[in-house]
């Protein structure tokens, strides 16, 4: 599920609204059904979720979507469902009948394959003919405004999900070395320090902040950091006072997002929860909330108990708009600028 607040797109036709959906989604979608949420002529939401399968009942994923969307205080909405007409028509179907139940207007609803796509809503056999109306999403100026604003739109979901998938081969063997060296500094940095710094946390908030702000700094200048450098910051964040110091200072924009991208991918599997959580609370803010939802997915395969992951799975479920995070972290407790379901977490 996506915010599409920055930037926001100009929808026309059918056919525009089919050339957003990868943009806004962050990757073209297959067998499944998306709703986009509209406000006037404009997306400002896109929720997607997978068909069910033949012969399922499409109403629980139905009711779902029409929630997330009414959250979004949305107007009208436009449903997409791709596939064949057999999985698709039953999914389409359900939830205009769960999104006619509440104030907001279905402005459309389409099935789209094979470079065509069939309208739901419309009969007129002069604009919607029976053999469907063929698009091509690259001629697009939705495309062209998507593309120069720096959006991505990948293959598939799987092609997103590879994005965070852990290094391998050598490139894990040397993580594993660098890890465990460490471990080895963190033993001799705790050894050092007075127990009064100990009982604060400063001893590894301080250190952690340190490691944050030169990491990030050459992320912005583009330089691929050491694996001593990830293990070293990995490390620091298994301690949770560190990890919530660092939270609050990630923010939504390019560097943050690729600064814990690289860092999940590169840490070993016992280190993943908080590098992982702070890259879905980056990717949440910059409104990739496809990208957050694979973070979480292999941080809680990993540890289904790690609370922060729960509570920012649970943001997304709650489709939360990244503009509640605006002021982040001006506010003492981050927990109040949370929904009250998000703040049955504690953060650990």
């Amino acid at each position: 599920m996506n915010s599409t607040e920055q930037p926001r797109i100009s929808v026309r036709s059918p056919a525009d609204l089919i050339a957003a959906v990868p943009y806004l989604l962050g990757f073209h979608p297959a067998d499944s059904l998306v709703v986009l949420a509209l406000r006037g002529r404009r997306i400002v939401f896109a929720a997607r979720a997978d068909l069910p399968p033949s012969g399922a009942d499409a109403g629980p994923v139905a009711r779902h979507l029409t929630a997330v969307i009414r959250r979004q205080s949305a107007e009208a909405a436009t449903i997409i469902g791709y596939g064949p007409a057999a999985r698709v028509t039953a999914a389409v179907d359900a939830l205009r009948h769960a999104v006619g139940e509440t104030s907001i207007t279905v402005v459309d609803a389409l099935r789209v394959g094979d470079g065509r796509y069939w309208s739901y809503v419309c009969a007129d056999p002069g604009c919607c003919p029976p053999e469907g109306t063929p698009y091509d999403a690259a001629a697009s100026q939705v495309t062209a405004t998507a593309v120069f604003a720096g959006q991505v739109a990948l293959p598939d979901r799987a092609a997103l999900t590879a994005r965070v998938a852990p290094v391998t081969g050598p490139a894990r063997e040397a993580m594993r070395a660098a890890t465990a060296q460490a471990r080895a500094r963190l033993g001799e940095l705790l050894r050092s320090v007075p127990p009064e710094e100990l009982s604060s946390a400063r001893a590894v908030t301080r250190p952690a902040g340190a490691a944050h702000r030169a990491a990030l700094e050459q992320t912005r200048r583009g330089e691929r950091l050491s694996d001593q450098a990830v293990a070293w910051l990995g490390v620091l964040l298994t301690f949770l006072p560190a990890r919530d110091d660092v939270w609050e200072r990630t923010e939504g924009d390019d560097a943050h997002v690729d600064l814990w991208t690289d860092v999940f991918r590169r840490s070993e599997p016992e280190l993943v929860a908080a590098p992982g959580s702070l890259l879905a609370f980056a990717a949440f803010r910059a409104g990739q909330g496809a990208l957050a939802a694979v973070a979480l997915e292999r941080v809680l395969a990993r540890q289904p108990d790690y609370s922060m992951a729960l509570l920012l799975d649970d943001l997304l479920r709650q489709a939360v708009p990244p503009s509640r995070f605006t002021d982040w972290p001006t506010l003492n407790d981050k927990r109040a600028t949370l929904p009250r379901r998000a703040r049955r977490h504690r953060p650990r």
